[in-house]
């Protein structure tokens, strides 16, 4: 999730807009441009690269990798780099139901249909045999794993070894997201500031009813965590998070460490990163990236193989 742009600065605008955005073909809500993932599945889905694993690969770990809100696989596209070559783990990057498509599927999504893209993968590889699988979640995803947790979803599935999550988003840092409901239908859609290169992997356009979508996530993953999640036997969790995130604010990862628990009734780890990035992990693309920047991303990248590998 990129940050949004305060409702009450944007209602009066809104009001004198149309109720449909102008987008350009250039942009990845005109549905001219699509995530690569639905062109070559196989480049970015273990279930499509090795639908049938030998005994040796059905061992290895799998990392499920999970974008945000409004985001498409490249959220992920560092980590696939940075571990280029390595052959002792795998790596499936998910995207999203609704999203890599384009504004009007974006728009028609719930929050139930991005997660189904994550239930979909693990349930793949479960089937063909897969052990050992980890999920990976940045910003939103973060919400919709808690939830699968919360939910009950590995009850009845092989359980995950690792839950990781980068800036994951309980409350965001713009509290006028709340506002949504109320003056959504007004907005019809927030026009996100970004640069044209971020156009073709971000959508431009965020449609109201997806922020709704959003909101409602958020009130259910808060409510989940009042009443406590606890995780399946031998799953861990750990949690990255930027200290000064404008899009997830760091009170998210205090109630992320409040609210869950291993099978065991421990609290588990959450590491505060010096950034002011939100998705600290992601570098591409942004106006600004200093030697800070780059030593937390290879940081965390070495710290999150470092997790599964245990």
């Amino acid at each position: 999730m990129k940050t949004i742009s305060s409702l009450l600065v944007l209602v009066v605008v809104g009001l004198a807009c149309s109720s449909e955005p102008t987008i350009t073909k250039d942009m990845l809500d005109s549905g001219t441009l699509f995530d690569p993932s639905l062109y070559h599945p196989a480049t970015y889905l273990v279930s499509k690269a090795i639908p049938s694993p030998t005994p040796e690969q059905a061992r290895k770990p799998v990392i499920i990798a999970c974008h945000g809100y409004s985001a498409t696989t490249f959220e992920w596209d560092e980590f696939r780099s940075w571990s280029n070559g390595r052959t002792d783990f795998y790596l499936s990057q998910v995207l999203l139901g609704g999203h890599g498509r384009s504004y009007d599927e974006f728009k028609a999504s719930t929050w139930h249909d991005w997660q189904a893209a994550i239930m979909d993968e693990y349930s793949q590889l479960e089937k063909a045999g897969y052990q050992n699988i980890s999920l990976l979640g940045s910003s939103t995803s973060g919400a919709l794993l808690l939830e699968l947790v919360a939910s009950g979803y590995f009850a009845s599935h092989i359980k995950p070894r690792n839950l990781l999550l980068v800036d994951p988003i309980v409350i965001p840092s713009d509290k006028s997201l709340s506002l949504i409901g109320a003056l959504g239908p007004m907005l019809g859609y927030i026009e996100t500031k970004q640069s044209a290169a971020e156009d073709k992997v971000y959508y431009h356009f965020r449609p109201q009813e997806t922020l709704q979508q959003l909101q409602n996530l958020l009130t259910v993953v808060r409510q989940d965590l009042e009443k406590g999640i606890t995780f399946p036997t031998a799953c861990a969790l750990k949690v990255y998070k930027s200290k000064k995130d404008p899009a997830a604010d760091p009170v998210s990862a205090v109630l992320i460490y409040q609210g869950t628990q291993t099978a065991d009734g421990k609290r588990e780890n959450v590491e505060l990163i010096d950034s002011d990035l939100h998705v600290y992990t992601r570098l591409k693309l942004r106006d600004s990236v200093t030697a800070k920047d780059q030593q937390n991303q290879t940081a965390t990248f070495t710290d999150i193989v470092s997790q599964i590998m245990r």
